[in-house]
């Protein structure tokens, strides 16, 4: 069942001063700020590798509250970063595999390869994929793991121009119907706007605007 993200967090990450208070409800979430605004700071809060004091809920269930911390494993939270960090001397239906077996409740290869258009890629080597198909295989990895809320960070920044508009459209497709919270950094705004519902901007660590 598809939940709201609750969050406020404050704290230091290093050098950073998080001050961070918003919610996202299911659909895609924009997340703007210029280098070193904390974008991936509070990802990492969000998904406890970093811990900083406040509150972090999906719908009902307390992730981090009062002495509740959950785990970062038991979070349910697919991550994907700018380079796919796939397992280069396999084939894509390894790394998948390999994922599957560090989940508690994974998805079975063929239905998230069927969800997530990769069939054709199942028995490719991971270093004979493109850019965009490398960013697509870290995406069904991260739908594996049955996730209630999915960050994106700034998967399309490494791509060529071709291979980011072949994303974009996929994204396009496949996040609506995902039907949980997806927060998506980016500095693009024309980007954003074919993917996503609504935006955040965080400013030196705090969240400045909701549009």
């Amino acid at each position: 069942m598809s939940a709201t993200l609750s969050v406020r967090l404050h704290g230091r990450i290093g050098a950073l001063d998080l001050d961070a208070h918003f919610t996202a409800p299911p659909g895609v979430t924009a997340l703007f700020g210029a280098s070193g605004s904390g974008k991936t700071s509070l990802l990492r809060a969000i998904a406890g590798l970093d811990r900083v004091h406040g509150e972090v809920r999906i719908g009902d269930d307390p992730w981090q509250e009062g002495d509740v911390f959950r785990a970062p494993h038991r979070r349910r939270i697919g991550f994907v970063f700018q380079g796919a960090n796939l397992l280069p001397h396999h084939d894509v239906r390894a790394n998948l595999a390999y994922a599957a077996r560090r989940a508690a409740d994974p998805l079975p290869i063929e239905e998230i390869a069927a969800r997530t258009g990769i069939d054709h890629l199942l028995d490719r080597p991971a270093a004979r994929l493109s850019g965009g198909e490398s960013q697509r295989i870290a995406i069904a990895r991260a739908l594996l793991i049955r996730p209630r809320l999915l960050l994106l960070d700034e998967p399309l920044s490494a791509l060529d121009r071709e291979a980011k508009a072949e994303l974009i459209a996929y994204l396009a497709a496949l996040l609506p119907s995902l039907a949980i919270p997806v927060i998506l950094v980016t500095h693009d705004h024309a980007e954003a706007a074919l993917l996503t519902d609504r935006s955040l901007a965080i400013v030196d660590g705090r969240i400045r605007s909701i549009e």
